[in-house]
């Protein structure tokens, strides 16, 4: 066990390891370049061959990520391809697929099920197999575990298992992969250290834990923290609102509190690949314990309610100007899940799209970081972004304000449009007739 374990950590402390990176989205592609840029030849595996050409082209499909990140990546030996029989090839397997929820808002695990079933045929001595979705506490050992020992290889001796929860923040440009510390929980103490070796190079800080289920708490917890803080301040939003007082004031004054509070900003409702999902991946394995997690059922759904808030918002400021919605025109501004990026991930904006056009008005949208509506697992829209004009916000009844990019020219909004349904405190403290804050 200690000369697999010692050879394993060897190869990675020198550089000889190849790192093996399954899923190349958001969080398997800075990842990449990270191992990349600091000298580890990279094998990337994903079933979407569409990307895999690209990649192997020396492009990006990530707006954020040049795509000559990836050409220089290329040039230093990395590889991308469908061929998951290829996994042999690497010291170290990163798993960074979806972890979704299914349409009863259950986990849905198929795609690490699946990863792992199409991995496990192909695994050998001496790697260590490090999980990055986000789950529920227990994932590691009750769905990985005993998949990669059916081919008769120990975890702990001969594999390693590690779970190491991503913490990507797409277009954040204060914290980067490599200054994200990284949180380490292995199956065993060896897999633990090998899973320290595994990422010691790459981040600045690796924080070890006892256990994977601790790891795979911790990222619940940090996600949790923020939907149920959320949750709250949207909350109060509601009630700010019927007094007629401007809850982002109220943050922004609180905020100034030096000690004790941390300010989060209500919206439209939650988007992102975390924090509109994680909490009910908890919620449903607690049941398994007898637990009713009440206290985060609530803020899921005062987060989900948010979209039909703020098209109740929509609809009585066109009640104000004489209209109904069914029969109007209505331009989404931003449909990406936060500023200043392509992510669509559980936007939304999306919803408020759907809330809109089932009740009868015609919608479209306006994304600078979106130029056509992506194909996605549960929604569609055949739409492409709408560019802003004078003119053509003037052709709308009423423009929904559900991302703030800092690309639009908000000034040009306030004078052009009908109507303003502002779901994020751009127009703070103006007494204009047309804007409706949501």
């Amino acid at each position: 066990m200690t000369i697999i374990k010692d050879r394993v950590i060897d190869r990675l402390e020198r550089k000889e390891a190849v790192i093996g990176i399954v899923g190349l989205g958001y969080v398997g592609l800075p990842l990449m370049l990270r191992y990349s840029d600091i000298g580890y030849r990279v094998l990337g595996i994903d079933i979407d061959a569409a990307k895999v050409d690209r990649l192997n082209a020396g492009g990006s499909y990530i707006e954020h990520i040049p795509g000559e990140r990836v050409a220089r990546a290329r040039d230093t030996g990395f590889e991308a391809t469908t061929d998951f029989a290829r996994v042999a090839e690497a010291d170290a397997v990163i798993l960074c697929v979806p972890t979704p929820l299914n349409r009863y808002r259950e986990p849905d695990m198929s795609f690490v099920i699946r990863t792992v079933d199409a991995l496990k045929g192909h695994l050998r001595e001496g790697q260590v197999i490090s999980l990055e979705s986000t789950t529920y506490p227990g994932t590691t050992e009750e769905e990985l575990l005993p998949r990669v020992e059916e081919g008769g290889l120990a975890v702990g001796e001969q594999l390693f298992l590690v779970y190491s929860p991503e913490r990507e923040d797409p277009g954040n440009p204060d914290f980067e992969t490599r200054t994200i510390p990284k949180v380490v929980g292995g199956h065993t103490a060896a897999c633990r250290d090998v899973g320290v070796a595994l990422y010691r190079p790459a981040i600045d800080r690796v924080v070890p834990l006892s256990s994977t289920r601790a790891a795979e708490m911790t990222k619940l917890l940090e996600n949790i923290h923020r939907a149920v803080n959320i949750g709250l301040v949207n909350e109060m939003k509601v009630v700010a609102d019927r007094m007629g007082i401007d809850i982002f004031e109220v943050v922004d004054a609180a905020a100034t509190k030096p000690f004790g509070f941390t300010p989060y900003y209500p919206g439209p409702g939650l988007g992102g690949h975390c924090i509109p999902i994680d909490p009910f991946y908890l919620t449903w394995k607690a049941r398994e314990y007898g637990l009713h997690t009440r206290f985060i059922e609530l803020s899921g759904e005062i987060n989900q309610g948010m979209p039909e808030y703020v098209v109740g918002k929509l609809m009585e400021g066109l009640n104000q100007q004489g209209r109904a919605l069914k029969g109007s025109r209505v331009l989404v501004l931003g449909i990406a899940y936060k500023k200043n990026v392509d992510d669509m991930r559980e936007s939304p904006s999306v919803r408020i799209m759907e809330l809109v056009r089932d009740r009868g008005a015609e919608v479209a949208y306006s994304d600078p970081h979106v130029p056509a509506f992506p194909v996605m697992r549960e929604h569609h829209f055949d739409l492409e972004s709408v560019p802003l004009a004078p003119a053509t916000l003037g052709e709308y009844d009423a423009v929904v304000l559900a991302t703030d990019h800092d690309r639009f020219d908000y000034d040009t909004i306030r004078a052009h449009a009908r109507l303003i349904v502002d779901t994020r405190g751009i127009y703070r403290g103006d007494a204009i007739d047309k804007v409706i804050k949501a």
